[in-house]
């Protein structure tokens, strides 16, 4: 266990980093004019600063460096490739406001290199099957946490308790390279969020959301389970519950109203929470909250004998489906309540 041990340090060094380069990345992106401007689908009122992913991404490259054992070093050499790309790309959004088809190609290429590293789904042992559900995942997930990048504190809120489950599932099962690279997300993630908690002084962008969330996707893919392919992957998906659960609840509902899937919109789950009068703060919270219910779930399922695990699983994905119609109510009474819908000016972003 001493190397599973080793996520101590990375958690106090990963939040330290993280804590001292936001502040100096946040005056890197004023110098550059990478910031965020206010826009009727947003919440903020002023202009923020958005190049904090550039410090998430340096504090938890720096721990896993200084404290990875030489055995993990090459893959986690790979994972930290493919999230330098991803933020490369998130700099460029930031700055330039690129359209959803020139990113889709640089996401799927990080995706696929990871596949091609041997970091892959195993559910089927068919390479022709597992391979592409791998990349459609990793795709999935990256876009899932970018879309939680719409209230202060949500993505690294989200992001920071997935990577404490991880870490937990990845302890009891002695797997140290995932716990040391859960432990450094968590810690960065942490850092960060003491200047992203509303009210915000810095934004992480897509350059912190697209490596956070890739990071987290191939996370659940190496976690090891014992139970039948049929449920194996409910853990990662309870643990990530709130960004596979956002990402389904606009794309159908922008489906279903007749828009783009990749149109703006004030129709996340953040948004129809604050519809009902609760502050951001309230709301954060509540999705905190909801994040840390189903991680507990997904620990517990992690854990249970085999015979609990079918109406565990089962409480949980109908407990989102619940969830689920009872948002597409109060959007459907939200729409009624404003009149006839008019319809947003596309965006590049989500």
């Amino acid at each position: 266990m001493p190397e599973i041990m080793q996520v101590v340090p990375i958690l106090f060094v990963g939040f330290a980093a993280s804590l001292v380069l936001t502040p100096v990345s946040r005056q890197l992106a004023l110098r550059l004019g990478v910031i965020d401007q206010p826009a009727q689908r947003k919440l903020h009122l002023d202009s923020k600063p958005m190049m904090g992913g550039l410090a998430i991404y340096l504090a938890l490259a720096l721990t896993l460096l200084l404290f990875s054992p030489a055995r993990h070093i090459a893959a986690l050499a790979a994972v930290l490739a493919g999230a330098a790309l991803l933020a490369l790309l998130g700099l460029l959004d930031d700055r330039y406001d690129l359209s959803w088809r020139r990113k889709a190609p640089v996401m799927l290429l990080a995706a696929a290199g990871m596949a091609a590293t041997g970091v892959k789904v195993m559910l089927t042992g068919v390479d022709w099957i597992d391979v592409p559900l791998t990349v459609i995942w990793i795709f999935v997930i990256t876009n899932a946490v970018n879309y939680l990048d719409n209230m202060d504190g949500q993505s690294a809120g989200t992001t920071a308790i997935a990577a404490f489950f991880f870490l937990v599932i990845a302890w009891s099962q002695d797997l140290s390279l995932v716990s040391l690279l859960a432990a450094a997300v968590l810690g960065s993630a942490l850092g960060f969020l003491v200047y992203n908690f509303n009210p915000s002084s810095s934004f992480m962008g897509d350059m912190g959301t697209l490596p956070l969330g890739f990071i987290l996707a191939v996370l659940a893919i190496k976690l090891q389970f014992d139970q039948a392919p049929s449920l194996r992957w409910f853990i990662p998906v309870f643990v990530l519950a709130l960004p596979v659960f956002d990402v389904n609840l606009v794309t159908w509902t922008r489906i279903l109203e007749g828009r783009s899937a990749a149109e703006a919109g004030r129709d996340h789950t953040a948004h129809r929470l604050l519809a009902t009068g609760r502050g951001q703060r309230e709301t954060l919270v509540l999705l905190l909250g909801f994040c840390t219910l189903y991680g507990l779930l997904a620990l517990l399922v992690s854990e249970v004998s085999p015979a609990m695990q079918p109406p565990m699983v089962a409480l949980g994905v109908l407990s989102l489906l619940l969830w689920g119609l009872l948002l597409a109510r109060m959007r459907r009474r939200q729409r009624r309540a404003e009149g006839p819908a008019v319809r947003q000016r596309p965006t590049n972003g989500i």
